[in-house]
């Protein structure tokens, strides 16, 4: 048995997920057994809850299902759906992944930042160093930070970080050219 393949899934899957104003951020098939596992990332701007995810779920496994019947996917002798949200260790490499962690904490070459506005092209990302007694703002195409994960705090960030973290792109970045 030949598992769907992630990419058709996909195609399947965006225009669903698109109604409930989700992104698809990664589907992956799994052989389980005689059965198969589908697991399907979603996020939005609103961070999905439990009942969001659970809609999606269901229509998805209807979906599965009368394709199934159809005979035009095949998951062998039954399949297994899991749909959840990426959480921390999906790499930001896309300009929503930046906008969607403003305020959290990245390390990118080894230094640690925390997030902050992107510019209304969503080309350029604030970022604010980390861990100094005054923190500096940088600016930096979001394209050169590819791969950046974010980082799980344990404590409360310092109050200069978050607020910069806040402050609008064009606020923010004339911090960083003084």
């Amino acid at each position: 048995m030949a598992l769907p393949k992630p990419e058709d899934l996909r195609s399947m899957i965006e225009p669903l997920a698109a109604a409930h104003g989700m992104d698809v951020e990664n589907v992956a098939t799994v052989p389980a057994g005689k059965k198969s596992q589908v697991v399907v990332a979603l996020d939005s701007d609103e961070r999905p809850g439990l009942e969001e995810l659970e809609a999606v779920s269901n229509e998805l496994g209807a979906l599965f299902d009368a394709k199934e019947d159809a005979g035009e996917l095949n998951f062998g002798a039954g399949y297994t759906l899991e749909v959840t949200t990426p959480g921390v260790g999906l790499p930001l490499t896309r300009p929503r992944h930046w906008r969607r962690n403003r305020g959290r904490r990245v390390t990118i070459e080894g230094e640690a930042y925390r997030i902050g506005a992107l510019d209304g092209a969503e080309d350029n990302v604030v970022l604010i160093e980390v861990g100094g007694k005054t923190p500096r703002v940088h600016v930096r195409p979001v394209s050169a930070l590819a791969g950046a994960v974010v980082e799980v705090e344990f404590t409360t960030p310092p109050a200069a970080e978050v607020e910069l973290a806040q402050l609008t792109f064009d606020t923010a970045s004339e911090d960083a050219a003084n």
